[in-house]
């Protein structure tokens, strides 16, 4: 016995036929980059440790804080090797 309201034929419904004739290819495209959105994939064992775009954003954020702090308690943020003076041996 068939379990009621499946179709005879096995068709999908109607609602879900697409015509792919009339699909444009990157429709949404410019939109997207003139928002200046980005996207990330994340390794699945990251993607597991945040719920939401949002928990990753505020994660990144605190590291950028950390960051900043840390650089400016080492004194040497320029990049440059600090020059040694030298030596008198007399």
């Amino acid at each position: 016995m068939k379990p009621k309201g499946q179709t005879e034929t096995g068709d999908m419904r109607p609602e879900y036929d697409f015509d792919y004739s009339a699909a444009v290819r990157g429709k949404f495209y410019r939109r997207l980059m003139k928002g200046g959105s980005n996207v990330v994939v994340l390794e699945p064992d990251v993607a597991k440790a945040f719920r939401s775009s949002a928990a990753v954003n505020d994660a990144l954020r605190s590291l950028l804080e950390v960051s900043e702090a840390s650089r400016h308690l080492t004194g040497g943020a320029s990049g440059r090797p600090r020059r040694r003076r030298a030596s008198s041996s007399k």
